[in-house]
């Protein structure tokens, strides 16, 4: 408990919130390390997620390989990559490349399977009206599924998203910044309160994060799913 408390005395030290080292930066490198890991793979696995959740091809292939991808070790890809990035960290920093891929690997999986769940869950009788009156395919992608999966896809950004914020922390290790700096330089230091000032700092990113995506995912579904949604008053499970 005063490990704990140490942290945030460390944390309210108005000293470490300035310079190249203060909280206020590391804050933002952390941020910015994540948000570009989870936009990569959004920008590889969404398309992927539903494309095969539309057309229900190769969806076997594409869920079990994301599922695969689930239980690879963030650092066990980083330590695979840390070695051939080396001819590159002059130009983008010792370990940038391997934190960034690492991330990105682990944000796919979550992302391509609710992509791929949401869509599979609209009902198919509507998506066969949808044709039966001349929709295109296109048209009933974006304009039918889309919409009514969207929760279920933001479901799947949050979940990759404080992953990714989570696995972050690991990159210090390599030698890239964010707030996971001060569990590597407390613990090289043996500088426990700012190893635990790291501990509190990232996890209060990652559950405000959780918190406004969760907020985002509430507000972007429709108030007729979610009265659907709500069980009966007065019904009882058979």
């Amino acid at each position: 408990m005063d490990a704990i408390l140490g942290g945030f005395i460390w944390i309210l030290d108005a000293s470490n919130w300035e310079g190249r080292d203060g909280i206020a930066t590391r804050l933002m490198e952390h941020v910015g390390f994540s948000a570009t890991a989870v936009l990569a793979a959004l920008a590889i696995a969404l398309p992927v997620g539903l494309w095969i959740g539309h057309t229900g091809r190769l969806a076997f292939l594409a869920v079990n390989l994301a599922n695969l991808g689930r239980a690879i070790p963030s650092y066990a890809v980083m330590a695979m990559i840390f070695p051939i990035s080396l001819s590159y960290a002059r130009d983008f920093g010792l370990g940038v490349i391997p934190t960034f891929l690492a991330m990105a690997v682990l944000a796919i999986p979550p992302v391509i399977v609710n992509a791929y769940t949401g869509i599979r869950e609209v009902d198919r009788d509507m998506v066969e009206a949808g044709r039966g009156v001349g929709m295109r395919e296109r048209e009933i992608l974006t304009r039918l599924e889309l919409p009514i999966a969207l929760p279920v896809i933001v479901g799947g950004i949050r979940t990759a998203t404080v992953q990714v914020i989570a696995t972050a922390t690991l990159g210090a290790f390599f030698g890239t910044g964010g707030l996971g700096r001060y569990l590597a330089d407390g613990i090289a230091r043996r500088d426990f309160d700012r190893v635990w000032a790291g501990v509190i700092l990232v996890a209060a990113l990652a559950v405000t994060t959780e918190l406004v995506l969760a907020y985002v995912q509430r507000r972007l579904t429709s108030p007729g799913l979610a009265k659907a949604e709500r069980p009966i008053a007065g019904a009882s499970a058979t």
